[in-house]
């Protein structure tokens, strides 16, 4: 997802778009470290959900919800494309409707680190797909199973974003050897 010039495709802006901030590919789940934590748990990360225009939503707190792609913890360094080959089950407009009925749930909602959180709202779009492309194992979308996902499968949106995740852990691990 890089341009000749190595800025991130997505860093483009819709100003036709009622709604402001940077578009990302549709159709795919966001992470975004949560500094300083992820620096000694790589895996631990902030997740968004994008619609058919590119444009993230992510559970931001206390009945908040973000839907203008200004995520909570700033620009997303990983995603995963859900679309296969450009198609996504039900269509555009369904998936669309999914964020949109996930986001009012959760505009109701408060926010629980451990069991109502950002990963649990893109976990309510996933399992509001039909058909169920995506469901892993033999159950519905989960907050770990979300987190396992964008840990192995995630893409970073370009090589320097992985430093931020990898890089604190991978020092202190090397100076617990060494010392």
């Amino acid at each position: 997802m890089m341009n000749q010039d190595t800025r991130p495709a997505y860093a483009s802006i819709d100003r036709r778009s009622k709604k402001s901030g940077p578009l990302f590919p549709p159709f795919s789940i966001l992470w975004s470290p949560l500094q300083p934590i992820t620096y000694l748990f790589p895996f631990i990360g902030h997740t968004g959900i994008t619609d058919s225009k590119g444009i993230a939503s992510d559970f931001q707190g206390h009945y908040t919800v973000g839907d203008n792609s200004h995520m909570a913890f700033g620009m997303p360094t990983r995603y995963y494309r859900l679309d296969r080959d450009g198609e996504i089950p039900g269509g555009a407009e369904a998936w669309d409707k999914n964020i949109e009925d996930a986001n009012e749930v959760y505009r109701k909602r408060l926010h629980n680190i451990f069991c109502d959180n950002c990963h649990s709202h893109v976990a309510n779009v996933l399992n509001r797909s039909s058909p169920p492309l995506w469901r892993m194992c033999s159950g519905k979308f989960s907050i770990v199973n979300i987190a396992i996902l964008m840990f192995f499968q995630g893409r970073f949106f370009f090589l320097r974003a992985a430093l931020p995740q990898f890089a604190p852990i991978i020092i202190i691990v090397l100076l617990w050897i060494l010392f």
